[in-house]
């Protein structure tokens, strides 16, 4: 009879443990919501734009297209932050002013981020790599981040460079 008693309260013990960590995970979730709800406001009220999807679907990063972010970067009255996170062997012409930290260091080298309350916006060579780099710094405590679609690869400021480097040589007419 004993023994059932101590395995009844075992088995008690066991279940109210479960219920504690079900109930920490949902506290957790339910900061990180509010948190996120926090910084959108902020940014509304900022008049920063932001995405449909950041609200609807609680999506805590934003993603910029690159004609947008291509607007951002070379507006002298709107303060940012780039964050290049391409690997270490990218050949592809890099942004000027940007911070290069490869994805593969960002969990430790984002301390070299200046600050958390600055937007921040994200390139990486096709846009895959800044992606995850958004989900880590997310992770990190950092909100007001933005991922530059595409990557270089649809970069507008490369575009332009290809095009003057298209250009054949004009080879002024000889006087002969």
């Amino acid at each position: 009879m004993d023994l059932k008693i101590f395995q009844m309260l075992e088995f008690i013990n066991s279940r109210l443990n479960n219920i504690e960590k079900n109930i920490n995970r949902i506290d957790e979730k339910l900061d990180f919501s509010i948190t996120l709800q926090r910084n959108h406001l902020v940014r509304i009220k900022n008049g920063e734009e932001i995405d449909d999807n950041m609200i609807l679907m609680g999506r805590p990063y934003n993603d910029l297209t690159p004609q947008k972010a291509w607007s951002i970067f070379n507006n002298p009255n709107i303060d940012f932050f780039i964050l290049d996170v391409t690997q270490k062997a990218f050949q592809g012409s890099r942004l000027e002013g940007a911070i290069h930290i490869p994805l593969e260091e960002l969990n430790i080298r984002f301390v070299e981020i200046p600050s958390k309350t600055i937007p921040v916006m994200i390139i990486s060579e096709n846009g895959l790599r800044s992606i995850q780099a958004c989900e880590q710094l997310v992770k990190k405590g950092f909100f007001n981040i933005n991922n530059i679609s595409g990557g270089y690869e649809f970069w507008p400021g490369n575009q332009e460079k290809d095009v003057s480097t298209d250009v054949a040589p004009q080879i002024p007419d000889a006087d002969v």
